[in-house]
């Protein structure tokens, strides 16, 4: 898809991305795959907002401008932090970092910023609810598109997402930050031209974690790292009604990394010795926290899904796992946002190897391999289950679980206890997965489901004591 190019950051109105009952528009499908070239080749692409919204866009970047402004050395030092990844769905209120001469206020529905009580003459800015909800809305409009390209079933990732509306007592794991570089004003940021010279280098980069983040800042500087490793200035033209989406670390593994995460960095040296700085807004749409990130919906939709993305993740553990910045900044590492079976190029590879394989192994009987299908549609459906269930197919070791297998203190009796296995369900080892226990499982959730297919007794009786790896 990559392969036509298109000349420019790819620009979608918002409008166009609202999905409808039947058959999809024409302006659909165009707004699609508009946005699809755009995030595969530039990692990024503009949404372009109802006219009526560029006013509430506006006034909130300029009520950022008066409370930044507005603080000085009086506020309390302790407000002035950085937040570590574990405190990701827990962050409000204010936050500096002086070396990077970086301020930004987060704001997120159900949490309450706990220092706002120390500093009662202290306001946040204005319309930050009405924003939240703006690009709320626009950011999940964007996953859902993608997702449309992808094959995906509609709201595919509706399960790891937030309540809309939120329910009482909870927090959203979706942020808004209202951000601030380069003030001169900034009190407890004083570089010298050296300093300068290290923090503006050219491999300062970031990476969201999130599904999809939304910017929209006052002054140019926001530039992506395309799919050749060229930086990009993705908002030197904004309009005042549009605002740059790009993808983040999430949602590359949530599609088992069919979409690539954006690799970005702020330019901050054209704004050196300017009195008001550079201000934008930043919504990053996250992934709950009592959740995990797998590619269930990907293998449903037939996609090949690699081994590094076989195992569900769990969001907390993802949000604070470390990445290598090797890793992020080397493109070449990460998969472009393409389908296969869209892909001249992919289906051209595949057939080569096809080929290549067809010439050095044997052809297997018909008896054989529709034994393997069989063990496949088996596989795939008891890990969709398992999905849906939440029950977790988890490893144990093999050695251990020989001697013991029936015991109540063998591995596997310790696992079922940990991850609450339902009572009368035929335990299915993570490790060994004879059909017969697999077809049990089945029969457990689905009555009646080896009768309708016709295959207990020849899968059971064939393929007795093959051993596979659940994902």
């Amino acid at each position: 898809m990559a392969g036509n190019g298109i000349p420019t950051l790819g620009r979608v109105k918002l409008s166009d991305l609202f999905p409808t009952e039947g058959l999809p528009s024409d302006s659909y499908k165009l707004a699609v795959s508009t946005l699809s070239q755009s995030l595969a080749q530039y990692s990024a692409a503009i949404i372009q907002f109802p006219h009526t919204e560029a006013a509430l866009l506006r006034s909130c970047l300029d009520s950022a401008k008066l409370y930044f402004h507005q603080r000085d050395s009086s506020y309390p030092s302790t407000n002035d932090m950085i937040h570590t990844s574990r405190e990701w769905c827990k962050t409000s209120g204010y936050y500096s970092d002086p070396q990077s001469w970086h301020e930004s206020y987060e704001y997120r529905p159900g949490l309450t910023d706990s220092s706002s009580a120390a500093t009662s003459m202290e306001f946040p800015p204005s319309g930050l609810p009405d924003i939240f909800s703006l690009l709320g809305k626009a950011s999940r409009l964007v996953l859902d598109a993608i997702g449309f390209y992808l094959n995906l079933r509609s709201g595919a990732f509706t399960e790891i997402l937030d309540n809309v509306p939120l329910r009482s007592n909870e927090i959203s794991s979706s942020v808004l930050s209202v951000c601030c570089y380069a003030r001169s004003s900034f009190h407890g940021a004083h570089l010298t031209e050296d300093e300068q010279l290290l923090l503006y280098a050219d491999h300062d980069h970031q990476l969201d974690k999130s599904l999809i983040s939304f910017v929209k800042s006052d002054k140019a500087g926001l530039h992506v790292r395309d799919m050749h490793g060229q930086w990009v200035l993705v908002d030197v033209d904004l309009g005042p009604q549009e605002a740059v989406v790009f993808p983040g670390l999430a949602l590359y593994q949530a599609t088992a990394g069919y979409v690539s995460p954006a690799v970005y960095r702020t330019d901050l040296n054209s704004m050196q010795g300017t009195i008001e700085g550079r201000f934008s807004l930043a919504f990053k749409l996250m992934p709950k926290s009592m959740t995990s990130l797998s590619c269930s919906e990907m293998r449903a939709a037939g996609h090949g899904v690699d081994a590094q993305f076989q195992i569900p993740v769990s969001v907390d553990d993802f949000m604070q796992r470390a990445h290598s910045n090797d890793e992020l900044f080397n493109r070449q590492t990460l998969q472009s946002f393409s389908v296969p079976p869209q892909s001249q190029d992919g289906s051209m590879k595949q057939m080569k190897k096809r080929k290549k394989s067809d010439s050095r192994i044997k052809p297997l009987p018909p008896s054989k391999r529709l034994r393997l299908e069989a063990q496949r549609v088996l596989k795939e459906r008891v890990q969709e289950i398992a999905d849906k269930k939440g029950i977790k197919l988890r490893f144990c070791n093999p050695k251990d679980c020989e001697s013991n297998h029936n015991t109540m203190n063998s591995p596997c009796a310790h696992i079922k206890m940990e991850i609450g296995w339902p009572q009368g369900v035929p335990f299915v080892h993570p490790h060994d997965l004879p059909n017969k226990a697999k077809i049990g499982f089945l029969e457990t959730y689905e009555p009646g489901w080896s009768e309708t297919h016709d295959m207990e007794l020849s899968l059971s009786e064939a393929t007795q004591g093959n051993h596979q790896h659940v994902t």
